[in-house]
């Protein structure tokens, strides 16, 4: 076994999306060379509505596919297909954008006034970049649940893990999705393909993603999200990106540690972005965007 290296650690930026709402952004716009083939991940959580409410309104979405995980509050969704529904606390959608949507996601706290939930953007290859869009909805009674001896709790929402499989099917990445948590003081090995890229998200707790190289403590000093080196503890909001091997280890430290642990299999082709929509080319971008105009963009109703 091959422990993966800690690449970088990267705090999750505070931005702004929709009609105006507070999140964090971990990555996004940006190389994805080692994020392939994830593009984006947001942390949207709150306790003030004001912060949330406004929501995501109508937009489009072509080339990619969008996985929306609630931990707090719910989402109510609609698109140009003619879906509608809300999404509640430990629930998934699985959004296939394919050839072009539109949709709205808007965001309701709890009775609490809580919301909190995350936004994975995977890429599409080129050959299913124009597929049919489709939605997984996954409620949460679905996703399937393993607690190992020493507590270690994992829900399985997509791929396989310790012999139980997630519900999402059929997505062409090869993905696997899975939300961790360690009990305080407990060390964990977490076996993962090594034909993926990983990357885990902590929320709660922290904890140290042990690598093999020696730790020295030191903070970088360039400008933009701070990164920091493999052994420093890891906590709330932070992206931990990981080399190859074939397991992931980490300590909990003394609340425990919950994350986020998602790989997929690198789709290696050139990425052209115009916010929502991705494609492979500034050609294909500009289609996209004069089908927007034209009220073209749509191919299935």
């Amino acid at each position: 076994m091959s422990i993966r290296p800690v690449k970088r650690i990267v705090e999750a930026q505070p931005a702004m999306e929709g009609a105006g709402v507070k999140l964090r952004r971990a990555f996004g716009f940006g190389d994805t060379g080692g994020t392939d083939p994830f593009l984006l991940f947001d942390d949207f959580r709150g306790e003030r509505p004001a912060d949330y409410l406004a929501g995501f309104p109508w937009h489009p979405h072509r080339g990619i596919e969008t996985i929306t995980y609630v931990l707090a509050g719910t989402v109510a969704h609609g698109d140009s297909l003619g879906n509608q529904g809300a999404l509640g606390a430990g629930d998934v959608q699985w959004m296939t954008a394919g050839s072009g949507i539109m949709h709205q996601e808007m965001p309701q706290g709890d009775a609490q006034g809580r919301m909190h939930g995350f936004q994975l953007w995977a890429n599409l290859p080129s050959r299913l970049k124009m597929t049919t869009p489709r939605y997984q909805d996954v409620q949460s009674k679905d996703v399937a649940e393993i607690t190992d001896d020493d507590g270690t709790h994992v829900r399985v929402i997509i791929g396989d893990f310790w012999g139980r499989h997630g519900p999402v099917e059929g997505i062409a990445a090869d993905p696997q999705y899975l939300d961790v948590t360690v009990p305080p003081g407990a060390f964990k090995r977490l076996p993962i393909d090594t034909r993926r890229n990983a990357f885990a998200y902590v929320f709660e707790g922290d904890g140290t993603f042990r690598d093999a190289s020696p730790a020295t403590g030191v903070l970088t000093d360039q400008p933009g999200p701070v990164e920091r080196v493999a052994r420093e503890r890891t906590g709330n909001r932070s992206l931990v990106l990981f080399g190859a091997g074939d397991e992931v280890v980490v300590q909990a430290g003394e609340q425990g540690i919950r994350f986020l642990l998602v790989s997929g299999r690198p789709i290696e082709e050139p990425v052209a972005w115009y916010g929502p929509i991705v494609m492979n080319t500034k050609a294909e971008l500009q289609t996209a965007i004069s089908e927007l105009r034209s009220d073209t963009f749509i191919k299935h109703r």
